[in-house]
């Protein structure tokens, strides 16, 4: 099936009935879940089709419409009028009349069909939304389907609909009411359609005009008004803005030997473009505002990456980088081949592209590439905290909250030197238990851990002391006070553990493990 080379032009008032009519069909995230069943429906979002195909052989509207926007099947006329709008979605070319009458499976109609020329797929928002998302025909989950060689497409210029990058970021972003957002590099406007949730006024920018029509596309479909759609790379379009209390960029962070499709590549060398859009946020950053991005970065022979990622941090901004997988360079290669569908060619092209990606890494001297989450708070810090770590546990979304908490606890940490720390009042967070590990029948454990069930899940392990503090803490006795009455306990002398301890405290305040609170009364 071959992509529309012009996308809908939508009209306000048409739109709204289209939308009616989705919902009224139940076409959303959970009515796709009731029709197809689970398997169908996450094999959906893994681009293969067959279970959705045999689940929908009906003719209910919510059937036409998987069949119309998600499969891309031809659908006879009276029957897509049945499930919507006809003469609308015609008008404004969400569907147009089919080539033939052969698509699908079974008899094939007698009577003239439609076909879309958009994917339109549901999504559910973060407060039970129902939201649609507007891609190019086969590119709606991701570009592993090989988005780059679609035919009819707009070559370079496809645009992807929700894969896996983008609800990563929307589940790790700061959702604080602010004034101003900025989404750059909107590609369909997923980021966009949810700061305008919490955010007064949303600019959304893109390179690529077609996908600047897009998410124009599934802003209205949504139902989400007065977000500013802009074209142009990078900070350019904003130049002469004020400044944003939120930056999201799911970039096209793609280490890659060239531009080839402006989804994924950045037309920069290497890293260049993630590092690029971390040092200049600062300039377009208000006081306490923050810059959330998703990012590839090179792992180089003989440098430590994490020193690399420090380096790119901006004067007055903390940090929070989180580096979530590393994949060595061919791993790397063979993922965006795949993504371009370059697997499909004949073997002598396909080496030869491979050839250029192992060519452009040995160049560079690049190892490997990790792939994270950058975070950055405006803080004018003249000692900023950065915090870079490897974490490729799995972890529990939403974590907007968790990086708010973070950076709380930076200043906190920043603040209180150890004196004032020992006086201060602690609780242990929510959802952390304590396992003990050691040999069965032992008299006591070989060591202690504390495990976080929500969140980040960290596990830190800890001594007796820091397990008994930890189980104290309730916020009704300040630091000292507890640990001398551990120190009458263990017989140890109060003086010493009380200077010993601090650096314990830090780190388990440093993690989420223990949250300072003020005094009662």
């Amino acid at each position: 099936m071959s992509t529309s080379e012009r996308l809908p032009s939508a009209d306000p008032d048409r739109t709204v009935r289209l939308r009616e009519a989705l919902r009224a069909a139940d076409f959303t995230a959970d009515g796709l879940l009731d029709l197809l069943g689970g398997p169908a429906y996450a094999a959906l979002a893994r681009s293969e089709n067959v279970p959705a195909l045999r689940a929908t052989r009906g003719t209910s509207p919510l059937e036409t419409l998987v069949r119309l926007f998600l499969l891309q099947r031809d659908v006879p006329r009276e029957q897509a009028r049945g499930a919507l709008p006809l003469d609308d979605a015609l008008q404004d070319g969400w569907l147009v009349p089919a080539e033939d009458a052969g698509g699908g499976e079974g008899p094939v109609p007698t009577e003239p069909s439609v076909r879309a020329t958009v994917d339109v797929r549901p999504y559910g928002g973060p407060e039970g939304q129902d939201w649609w998302i507007v891609a190019d025909l086969g590119c709606a989950v991701g570009g592993a389907a090989g988005a780059g060689t679609t035919e009819g497409t707009h070559g370079r210029d496809v645009v992807l609909g929700v894969g896996g990058a983008s609800t990563t970021l929307a589940g790790i972003t700061v959702r604080t009411p602010v004034g101003r957002a900025l989404d750059i590099g909107t590609g369909s406007g997923l980021q966009a359609l949810h700061a305008a949730q919490h955010a007064t006024r949303v600019t959304a920018t893109d390179i690529n005009p077609r996908a600047v029509t897009a998410a124009g596309l599934t802003l209205m479909l949504s139902g989400a008004s007065g977000v500013d759609l802009r074209e142009g790379a990078l900070f350019e379009p904003v130049a002469g803005d004020e400044p944003y209390d939120l930056i999201v960029s799911n970039p096209p962070f793609v280490i890659s030997p060239g531009a080839r499709l402006t989804y994924r590549d950045g037309g920069m060398a290497g890293d260049d473009l993630c590092r690029t859009l971390v040092e200049r946020s600062a300039d377009r950053l208000a006081h306490g505002g923050y810059c959330q991005l998703l990012a590839n970065w090179e792992h180089a022979h003989g440098e430590d990456w994490r020193e690399r990622l420090r380096s790119w941090v901006p004067p007055g901004c903390d940090a929070w980088i989180v580096q979530r997988e590393v994949q060595d360079v061919t791993q790397y290669a063979e993922l965006w081949l795949r993504d371009a569908g370059d697997h499909r060619a004949e073997e002598a092209e396909y080496a030869a592209r491979y050839g250029e990606w192992l060519d452009e890494f040995e160049r560079r001297g690049t190892s490997a590439v990790g792939f994270g989450w950058i975070t950055l708070r405006k803080s004018g810090a003249e000692e900023p905290g950065i915090t870079v770590e490897e974490w490729p546990h799995p972890v529990q979304q939403p974590l907007g909250d968790e990086v708010v908490q973070h950076f709380e606890r930076q200043d906190f940490l920043r603040a209180t030197d150890d004196a004032a720390l020992l006086d201060c009042h602690f609780r242990l967070a929510d959802g952390v238990v304590q396992e003990q590990v050691g040999a069965p029948g032992a008299e006591d454990p070989e060591h202690v851990v504390l495990r976080q069930q929500h969140g980040m899940r960290r596990a830190t392990k800890v001594d007796t002391v820091g397990a008994g503090f930890a189980g104290v803490c309730d916020g009704s006795l300040p630091a000292w006070r507890i640990l001398d009455a551990i120190a009458q306990l263990v017989g140890e002398d109060p003086v010493m553990l009380r200077d010993r301890t601090p650096g314990a405290i830090r780190l388990l305040v440093e993690q989420g493990f223990l949250l300072p609170v003020e005094p009662a009364g």
